[in-house]
């Protein structure tokens, strides 16, 4: 599903017009992404948490030449499953 098929999945749910959902998507979209910017958990009770974890610098290998690089330390954006959805797909 992408977005598009996904504001269309609310949009029928919901009885809302495809706009009204649009922009109820995006806004849930920018919270959750300025609430982890700020450095913020997103927890969903019934779907999931959303956080963000630490990755450590740390030195790879160039799979061409096998040259020795440095790989930066890095935020990246974490998803774990809460229990509901867990069941809902099993």
């Amino acid at each position: 599903m992408n977005k598009s098929e996904l504001i269309e999945a609310v949009s029928l749910s919901a009885d809302l017009p495809k706009v009204t959902a649009t922009r109820a998507l995006d806004a849930v979209i920018s919270s959750i992404s300025a609430a982890l910017q700020k450095g913020d958990d997103v927890t969903l009770v019934g779907f999931g948490t959303f956080t963000v974890k630490a990755r450590a610098a740390r030195d790879g290998r160039n799979p061409q030449t096998g040259a020795a690089i440095k790989i930066p330390a890095a935020k990246l954006p974490s998803f774990r499953a809460g229990k509901g959805l867990k069941d809902a797909v099993n």
